[in-house]
Formats: structure tokens, sequence, C-alpha cells
């Protein structure tokens, strides 16, 4: 009866102790990044990109440096401004994220951009996204989203300047 016990103890010790490790190995990759307020805005047959959107507050300084999701043959970090008195898109290769300080992936600024997608984004589903990070050493960390598909903003995300930012340049984002 006793080595039973003790046979148990051991093996829920063993048990315990790979996962703390399996949480300490996951951590390692996983960003620090806390990212508020995601959607994806849903696209019809045939729309080829759509943009992703979110609240992202690094707790430590960060680069966004890539996106990647299975829902999309190409998936970039997208920047909107305005250049004399025309809306420009490009993709950028990092984004700065500051320690502590949210900054707004939104409808006409920097966004996440979906493109050659595989199939329509349909509303009330959820999209795969993973954010690739690159921290001050060149650590990659990731942070891998469920991001819901929606027709517009969340409620609770807010327009920054009560403006529509719906098809610039043939994207709908």
């Amino acid at each position: 009866m006793n080595m039973r016990r003790f046979t148990l103890l051991s093996l829920s010790s063993l048990v315990g102790s790979l996962m703390i490790s399996g949480a300490a190995l996951a951590h390692a990759d996983s960003a620090h990044v806390k990212a508020e307020n995601a959607w994806a805005r849903a696209s019809v047959q045939g729309q080829q990109a759509s943009g992703a959107f979110m609240r992202l507050t690094a707790a430590e300084p960060l680069k966004l440096v890539g996106i990647e999701s299975s829902a999309a043959a190409v998936a970039e970090v997208h920047e909107m401004k305005m250049d004399g008195d025309v809306m420009r898109m490009r993709a950028i290769e990092a984004l700065d994220l500051p320690k502590g300080v949210a900054v707004d992936l939104k409808p006409g600024g920097y966004h996440l951009m979906l493109q050659q997608l595989k199939a329509p984004l349909l509303k009330d589903t959820q999209v795969p996204i993973t954010l690739i990070f690159k921290d001050a050493k060149g650590v990659e960390s990731r942070l891998n989203l469920q991001v819901p598909v929606q027709m517009s903003a969340p409620a609770s995300a807010g327009k920054a300047d009560g403006h529509s930012h719906q098809g610039h340049g043939g994207h709908q984002h």
C-alpha cells in the first residue's frame, strides 16, 4: 500500500514537473503582447484581400515583424498614410511596439493585410492569425490568435476618427 502511494506521488510530481517545464517552453516562444478588440473584415466570394485590426500593448519593447494566416497566401503588416492628396498603402518591414504603449491597428492606419484569400472570410466565423515579434536582441516570439470576422469594428473598439475606410485601392480593410 505504501509503495502504491509512493508511486502515485512520484508520478504526480513528475507530471507536475513536466507541466511546469511545458509552460516554460511555451512561454519562451509566446510574445508578451496583449491583443484587444481584434477583428477581421468579412469578405465576399471573389474578393482577394481583407484587413485585420486590433490594439496591441507590449510588456517589453518589441517590433511586429510579420504575420501568418492559413486563410491567406500572403499576410503582411501594412501602413496607410496620405501622400499629398492620395491615400497610399504599403507593406512595412516592422512596426515598433514601445513598452506599455497601446498601438492601434485600424482602418486607415497600420493594419494587417490578408491577401490572396483562400476562401471568403465569413461574418461570425474566426480567422487564425499568428503575429511574429522580435525583441531588441532579435529573439523571435509569436502570438496565436483566433480573430472574429465581422462587417465592421466591434462597438468596444470605437472609431478613432469617425470615418469609414473601406475600398481604398480596391481593397476593403
